[in-house]
């Protein structure tokens, strides 16, 4: 029995990329007597939005919470409480009982001070939703600092030995740092997994001047421009590749049966309803203009709101990314005739009761909107992936507005073509069941893309719950599968019982989709698999390797990493990755697996890869000022996310720099290009640079 679903893929995404605006929290501070301050975070929501308090059992919802980043002389007193009005009802996603807030929300935390001097950072988590769709959870930062706490000498002397500790422990620090840099990195690189979560982060605000660890973190932008790199362009992927994954994914949804139908009764209107066959092509071609004015609006939108950093900051969000791989198995399965995914047929009614009521360019422009609308369940699966894949690795906050671009000249390029030549819809091929098995091949390929979104998630939080070897089997089954029912062995429910030929065009694609299986079966033992590296999780994730050689970072830790390098005599390596980077992954196998590139790197350089999305904790969270703001660095990502801004004027990845022993780049900087020729020469040029050559 069909279900029809009134979730769209279109008002998640809108929910994934701009929710952030629809809730809005301010702090205020209140001192209730010498000892005890009141944090007042007050909360304003746009209608329809509801934000959850914290009065209900866990298992549901993101509860409202407090937490302490950082705190001296004072510690929260109880749990955050939250204000009056909150609504209890029960949630029919998670079959429980919820209370939340609609409106206005308040919560309130006591802090209880214990010394005069006090300090204290922390930050409310909260959870929102409306009736489509939730923000993942977001946090509110808060801080209180002063000296006219309580009189303690209790409180004093346990300052003085907390010092005392501290000091202890750099000195510890400053001890192990130098043994470890002599005992070799193969005991350093199993160590660094661990210490790096709790490295103290050198920052402009935490270092003596003119210490070693502060001239490795000095700022070198200018002098990788006179090399002749820069640290911007490098990063940046180029607009026209990014228009054509739009393009591509345009011509896919062209093929579709929401949209493939409509395309010969849109033209035979506008030709007929106009006794003028110029005035009909006029407005067929301002149709197609319109469909583009559409799309490309949904584009501005993500552009306006995001840059390119809160983009790539989204792309390994674990939340973000879990939502979206339940999104992609839901339209597949709705692609493979589990069910039917729909808009409300009001909303549709709606707009083309308007249409037919006015006259004009406003009329065509409503009519574009209603194919909009209608073809939604066939392109709302292509458009947000195709909003993700270039938000998040385009490397620019343009990337959604030229990728829509791309996606909607091929959406209205039939349009115009066939108001042009009217004739050539005669031609043009009638739908049939060929229209469905494009929407269960569609399928198929949702569900391979939801393992990929999963897989980034899994890398970023460490779950190893989607290792290379489970991706690449599913990725078999699901291709192999694939073969099989374009060669008519499987049917799904949407599919012609009597149609049991196999067609020409779907034979060689069963033929490709069935190779593509066995290309990837060596993969489980070990082997490169170049194709499918963009997508499928790094070899280091395989547990069985037959493949003895193999290019691994020698730290992922930067300071330890450059104390090694001083002490053996060898240039560094700096790798900037990403657990989610896609041309991270296709450098490492289709240039650092190169023999040469790799013999260079294990004999002549020490590689240091800092993953900038690791969500491993610092030992403390700390400021640090930027582009005339306060940042709060929390995890070791953010960390060395904040040493590419820093040191190199730089922010997405791969982003690759060769250094000497002072931190000074050796070579231009050098980003995402499968030239291994160039990226020998790029070595050795660093070499020869080092080496005084």
């Amino acid at each position: 029995m069909k279900q029809k679903l009134t979730a769209t893929l279109l008002l998640l995404m809108a929910g994934l990329l701009t929710l952030s605006a629809q809730i809005n929290f301010s702090v205020s501070y209140k001192r209730v007597d010498a000892k005890t301050i009141d944090i007042i975070f007050s909360g304003t929501a746009a209608p329809g939005w509801h934000i959850y308090s914290n009065d209900f059992a866990a298992g549901g919802p993101t509860r409202a919470s407090f937490g302490v980043d950082e705190a001296k002389g004072a510690k929260p007193l109880g749990a955050l409480k939250p204000g009056p009005g909150a609504v209890h009802a029960n949630d029919p996603i998670f079959d429980m009982p919820v209370s939340f807030f609609v409106g206005k929300a308040t919560f309130t935390q006591r802090i209880e001070l214990t010394e005069k001097n006090y300090e204290l950072k922390g930050y409310m988590k909260y959870g929102a939703c409306n009736d489509q769709n939730c923000l993942p959870p977001t946090s509110v930062n808060a801080s209180i600092k002063g000296t006219d706490g309580p009189e303690a000498a209790v409180a004093a002397k346990a300052t003085d030995k907390t010092e005392e500790l501290k000091k202890n422990a750099v000195k510890e620090e400053e001890s192990t740092l130098a043994a470890d840099a002599l005992e070799g990195k193969d005991d350093q690189a199993e160590a660094v997994a661990t210490d790096s979560a709790a490295t103290a982060l050198p920052s402009p605000n935490l270092l003596a001047e003119g210490t070693e660890i502060d001239t490795w973190w000095a700022p070198v932008i200018d002098e990788l421009k006179s090399l002749g790199g820069d640290a911007e362009d490098v990063t940046s992927k180029p607009f026209h590749l990014i228009f054509l994954l739009g393009f591509l994914g345009g011509l896919l949804a062209l093929f579709t049966p929401c949209v493939w139908p409509i395309i010969p009764m849109t033209v035979s209107f506008f030709l007929k309803r106009s006794g003028n066959r110029r005035k009909g092509i006029r407005d067929a071609i301002t149709y197609g203009i319109s469909i583009i004015v559409i799309y490309v609006g949904l584009g501005l939108i993500i552009t306006s709101i995001f840059g390119a950093s809160a983009l790539n900051d989204l792309s390994t969000n674990a939340v973000f990314n879990m939502l979206f791989c339940l999104m992609l198995l839901v339209f597949a399965a709705s692609f493979l005739g589990g069910f039917e995914i729909t808009l409300p047929s009001g909303w549709g009614n709606a707009v083309d009761r308007k249409a037919e009521a006015t006259t004009g360019l406003l009329s065509i422009f409503l009519m574009a909107f209603t194919l909009s609308l209608v073809s939604f369940s066939c392109t709302g699966p292509i458009i947000g992936f195709l909003l993700v894949e270039v938000s998040t690795n385009g490397g620019s906050a343009l990337a959604p507005t030229i990728g829509m671009f791309g996606f909607a000249v091929a959406l209205a390029l039939p349009f115009t073509l066939f108001a042009l030549f009217p004739t050539w819809l005669k031609s043009a091929p009638k739908s049939g069941g060929w229209l469905n098995k494009v929407k269960v091949v569609l399928g198929f390929l949702e569900l391979a893309f939801a393992l990929k979104f999963f897989s980034v998630a899994d890398l970023a939080y460490g779950w190893h719950l989607l290792d290379r070897e489970t991706f690449l089997a599913l990725w078999i089954v699901l291709f192999g599968l694939l073969g099989l029912y374009l060669l008519g062995l499987i049917k799904f429910p949407h599919d012609d019982e009597e149609d049991r030929k196999t067609s020409i065009p779907a034979f060689f694609v069963a033929l490709c989709s069935l190779a593509f299986a066995i290309y990837m079966i060596p993969g489980l033992w070990g082997a490169p698999l170049k194709a499918v590296s963009a997508f499928a999780p790094p070899l280091s994730t395989q547990d069985f390797n037959l493949d003895p050689v193999k290019v691994e970072p020698d730290f992922k830790d930067y300071e330890k990493g450059m104390a090694y390098a001083k002490q053996t005599g060898k240039p560094v390596l700096l790798d900037f990755t990403g657990h989610g980077c896609v041309n991270c992954r296709k450098m490492e196998l289709a240039v650092w697996h190169d023999v040469r590139v790799r013999d260079i790197i294990r004999k002549d350089y020490v590689l240091i890869s800092l993953y900038v999305d690791e969500k491993t904790p610092l030992s403390s969270p700390t400021d640090v000022e930027e582009n005339g703001a306060t940042t709060t660095l929390r995890t070791v990502g953010d960390k060395w996310s904040y040493l590419q801004r820093r040191k190199f004027g730089a922010n997405a990845q791969p982003f690759y720099v060769l250094l000497d022993h002072e931190g000074k780049p050796l070579a231009p900087a050098r980003s995402y290009d499968e030239d291994v020729d160039a990226y020998v020469n790029w070595l050795n040029e660093g070499l020869a640079r080092f080496r005084g050559v």
